[in-house]
């Protein structure tokens, strides 16, 4: 090579070193983790750093500092420039907007379904605001054991509720069991099957409206469970008012073939199930789709920021496909990319039962985002916490012979008017 080019390719080459040194930020996050998901990101945090020259300095904190500090944080511009988060539309008035930054198209291919969880209420905001780490997805769980002792064949996916609860209702009978289902007292654990059924929780203009002919549907048939004898009077009966109860103990105690709960049991069952064997099930379908609830944590940025662009280029970078697969299969977590979810994670490092829940949980994602679009809706949706109170304590009323299954839905509609009225 001539002599003078090749000094000149070099002098070009330090200068554009020097040019990216001097655009290189550094950028904070604030993290916490339920398992090992700062210090995988950690590790992510190398290449993107060796990709960009921008470096991250992570700084995990346990999660009541996210819950209990980060919005005051903000509110006094001293926040970070990146946190790890689980109030997705609560924190939307400090968000940066990732869309000048990112490939919209690309986004909105992949993480559709739960970009709204972050945006504004009402409105047109378009915005792209954060990156969902993980999705936590309701569904059932089974006593496979119990299913064999019974001689019953379990139902395969995209079966009905009936079909399920008709198989249920068999291992209950043939084996002496105090109930057939059990489901954790809440309103999130109730809206998939209710979505199930048709429930739709929003009229056209996205105004919540709960009673339609789907949540009545749904309403008098899980009441008539109870009244059959299929649900124990240990889980809904036994609460009142807005109290939650835990319906795991029940499933664990051997007293009922199927658990209705969600993807954050995984762990706890792979550890704590020594006595029988078990898996997780597709979320059972109806005449409404095959509904179940999602929920999660996500990485977003704040507009205080001092380096937007790093900011974006970080969590644009943990997004990608190849990327977010890496963090599901280190972290034994639900991915929020639908390409992801249809295609699946290789959870190689896990144990069969806990890779097979994973997979099946990350299906009633993808199904729940195609056939019940309202499930995220109505995750995203600012005062979802008031139906989440609501719904148990009048269905329980009509459960117990309190009120009659009418009385109990007039109340449901107009305490839910009253209080998003509030």
């Amino acid at each position: 090579m001539h002599f003078a080019l090749k000094t000149a390719m070099i002098s070009t080459a330090l200068a554009g070193i020097s040019l990216a040194a001097a655009q290189a930020d550094e950028i904070t996050f604030l993290c916490y983790q339920d398992g090992t998901e700062c210090d995988v990101m950690a590790e992510m945090a190398k290449d993107f750093e060796a990709e960009t020259g921008h470096t991250v300095a992570i700084d995990t904190v346990a999660y009541d500092v996210i819950r209990d500090q980060l919005e005051n944080q903000l509110q006094s511009g001293a926040g970070p420039d990146v946190a790890r988060v689980t109030n997705l539309g609560g924190l939307n008035p400090y968000y940066l907007d990732l869309a000048p930054y990112v490939d919209g198209a690309a986004w909105e291919d992949a993480y559709g379904a739960t970009l709204p969880w972050f945006r504004a209420p009402g409105g047109e905001d378009g915005g792209i605001y954060g990156w969902m780490t993980q999705l936590t997805v309701t569904g059932p769980y089974v006593n496979v054991t119990m299913f064999d002792d019974a001689g019953v064949d379990m139902p395969g996916d995209g079966a009905t509720w009936d079909e399920w609860m008709e198989a249920l209702a068999e291992v209950k009978e043939t084996l002496d069991l105090d109930g057939a289902m059990a489901m954790d007292r809440t309103a999130h654990r109730w809206a998939g099957p209710a979505f199930s059924y048709g429930a739709q929780f929003f009229d056209v203009a996205g105004e919540p409206i709960l009673v339609d002919q789907g949540f009545r549907d749904f309403a008098e048939t899980f009441v008539q469970w109870h009244k059959d004898g299929l649900m124990p009077a240990e889980g809904w009966p036994a609460g009142s008012g807005t109290q939650y109860r835990n319906a795991a103990p029940l499933f664990l105690g051997g007293s009922v073939p199927m658990h209705m709960s969600g993807s954050w049991m995984i762990n706890n069952y792979a550890n704590n199930i020594k006595d029988f064997d078990w898996k997780a099930v597709p979320a059972p379908c109806g005449p409404g789709g095959c509904g179940a609830m999602p929920g999660g944590a996500a990485v977003v940025a704040f507009k205080d920021t001092a380096s937007p662009e790093a900011a974006a280029a970080w969590i644009d970078f943990l997004a990608r496909t190849e990327n977010a697969e890496k963090f599901a299969a280190a972290t034994n977590n639900i991915t929020a990319h639908q390409g992801l979810q249809a295609t699946g994670v290789d959870y190689g490092n896990a144990s069969p039962a806990v890779a097979q829940a994973l997979s099946v949980f990350a299906a009633n994602a993808g199904k729940a985002a195609e056939t019940t679009p309202q499930a995220y809706d109505f995750q995203g949706y600012n005062k979802n916490f008031v139906i989440y109170g609501i719904v148990p304590d009048y269905i329980t009323q009509a459960i117990n012979g309190e009120m009659t299954l009418d009385e109990a839905l007039a109340a449901i509609d107009a305490d839910v008017a009253a209080k998003i009225a509030e």
